[in-house]
């Protein structure tokens, strides 16, 4: 998976400049499971491991070095936080870095580096069972006090028979509603009216969330569409992307005038 997402991140990367990706993240839990994983490939590379001829740990690194710019993410999480479990290259690469409750000093620092910990940080004196939903992270990802390497954050914890409440009371509101996905044939598609189709009654939306809506109208189609193939489709028609505000939006108006005035094709595209 990791490898997948070290080839997307590269094909962005050759992108044209000024060029926009839905955010593509990569989630591992348990990712001591990965590093520790024995198992050797037909190229002979082992899974596992801290060394440049593992597979996992070398994708890992690669998504950090470079995944960023081109919103190619990748979460990892770990019970245990030790130089095997999640090696210190890999650990130091990652932007943001958050811990529940540990039993040591020693995991707390593997967890969170030893600037935030001796700055104060200090997960392994939250009361596992009892501060339940709170960690501390050391990031820039969320605001930090000035002259501080960490901030503890509280949440509301949800446990599974007040999720299960949640749960019924957000079906009960959908109740009637026809989820959009199920609109669209699979095989079939028409990308100029699907467009459409996503603006719904809205009078500009921004590209980046028409391609959201896009991938869950037609996962198949457009699941793996950029703002390079929303652009192809849309240029010469008159509803090319267009800034509002600074930021690339698609107007509602305009892809109606390009359904409207196209020729006659008789039949919707099978494939782009």
């Amino acid at each position: 998976m990791l490898e997948a997402g070290v080839a997307e991140m590269e094909r962005r990367i050759q992108a044209p400049p000024g060029s926009t990706f839905p955010p593509l993240v990569l989630v591992v839990d348990e990712a001591q499971v990965a590093f520790m994983c024995p198992a050797v490939g037909d190229d002979k590379r082992p899974y596992g491991g801290s060394k440049a001829t593992s597979r996992y740990f070398m994708a890992a690194r690669k998504i950090h070095n470079q995944g960023r710019a081109v919103d190619v993410l990748l979460w990892e999480g770990t019970q245990d936080p030790t130089d095997q479990n999640l090696p210190k290259l890999v650990r130091e690469g990652a932007h943001t870095r958050i811990s529940l409750a540990l039993g040591t000093e020693s995991q707390a620092r593997m967890a969170l580096g030893d600037k935030a910990v001796d700055g104060g940080a200090a997960p392994h004196l939250l009361r596992q069972g009892l501060d339940k939903g709170t960690v501390v992270v050391a990031s820039d990802g969320i605001k930090i006090p000035a002259g501080q390497a960490s901030i503890t954050v509280r949440t509301h914890y949800i446990d599974t028979d007040t999720a299960a409440v949640i749960a019924d009371r957000a079906k009960a509101l959908r109740s009637g509603i026809t989820t959009s996905h199920t609109v669209a044939a699979a095989d079939e598609h028409d990308p100029l009216a699907d467009i459409l189709t996503v603006l719904g009654t809205d009078t500009r939306v921004l590209t980046q969330e028409v391609l959201k809506r896009l991938a869950a109208l037609n996962g198949k189609a457009y699941g793996r569409w950029s703002f390079i193939d929303l652009k192809r489709v849309l240029d010469g028609t008159g509803a090319e992307p267009y800034k509002s505000d600074g930021r690339m939006v698609i107007g509602r108006d305009r892809i109606t005038r390009a359904l409207t005035n196209r020729p006659d094709t008789g039949s919707a595209s099978a494939a782009e």
